[in-house]
């Protein structure tokens, strides 16, 4: 699967963005997709997953009320809308895809887009 991650800028706390990632490849639909982000001198940090058929999602505490994941398997596309951003998740964004259950470690995800960055001025 490759992965291209796009979308990313640089915006005010408290405004909006929503990131996009188009796949190619493999069979997209057999993935569970998921959202990392990685801050300068920090370790990648699951933020969002997406279960394959789309019905179910799951977010880091940290975002969870203001990120939405989903996807558009008929364009082989996953998305995070991000509300009410914080510089606090200023970040270098990637996608990811998995077979695992319920993935949230960045092992569990075999492919990896190559990252958008998303920056947030207080």
């Amino acid at each position: 699967v490759q992965l291209q991650a796009s979308g990313g800028g640089l915006v005010q706390a408290g405004d909006s963005l929503t990131l996009s990632c188009a796949a190619s490849g493999r069979t997209f639909s057999d993935y569970t997709m998921g959202w990392f982000r990685q801050a300068p001198g920090k370790e990648r940090e699951f933020v969002a997953a997406i279960a394959d058929t789309g019905t179910s999602t799951y977010y880091a505490d940290s975002v969870k009320g203001r990120f939405t994941g989903s996807r558009d398997n008929a364009k082989n596309t996953i998305y995070l809308q991000m509300k009410t951003l914080k510089p606090e998740d200023t970040a270098v964004y990637y996608c990811a895809a998995s077979r695992s259950w319920f993935p949230r470690r960045p092992y569990e995800y075999a492919y990896w887009g190559q990252g958008t960055q998303v920056t947030v001025s207080s």
